[in-house]
């Protein structure tokens, strides 16, 4: 298994990783018809654009040159706290998870966000997702909830900080 910085031949690969996750990630918390609706060409115009977009900092995860999972970093236009960025996703296929493949990607992720100079890393959830169990594992605290729509469903998205991205950086090694 290897990380390795994202490039533009990647989307198709973060593409499928994208969708396959979602529709098991989020499956019985998003409906279902907005999930089965999800597509990998759409999703790879997405991350083309995404890997291009210089302000994106994107780690792909790849075993025998397929990509597995990826993680990416960006400064949400929301986010005006000086020293402050943002974790915007971390996905893994779903037969990957429980292997330390995450806990790798957001070392990664981490690193990269310090070398730019962060101290403070944000990460939106949605409640109902289990794997938010990850982000605290890994010491990050509960902010606030908000609510957003998706497919016309009102749901709930905690905000949770990570005040140190170094101690995050220890933790995950």
């Amino acid at each position: 298994m290897n990380i390795r910085k994202a490039n533009r031949g990647d989307a198709p690969g973060i593409a499928k990783v994208h969708v396959d996750s979602w529709r098991t990630t989020y499956k019985g918390i998003i409906p279902q018809n907005f999930l089965d609706g999800l597509s990998y060409e759409q999703r790879t115009k997405l991350w083309e654009n995404n890997i291009s977009d210089q302000t994106n900092t994107i780690f792909v995860a790849e075993n025998e040159n397929i990509i597995i999972g990826f993680v990416t970093g960006s400064t949400r236009s929301t986010n005006k706290e000086v020293g402050a960025s943002d974790l915007t996703s971390i996905y893994l296929l779903e037969e990957w998870q429980g292997q330390s493949v995450g806990k790798k990607l957001l070392n990664q992720i981490m690193t990269s966000l310090l070398e730019q100079g962060y101290q403070k890393v944000y990460v939106d959830v949605l409640a109902d997702n289990k794997t938010k169990q990850f982000y605290q594992y890994y010491g990050a605290e509960y902010v606030k909830t908000v609510q957003l729509s998706i497919a016309g469903k009102t749901l709930e998205e905690e905000i949770y900080v990570w005040n140190s991205v170094e101690k995050v950086i220890q933790q995950s090694k």
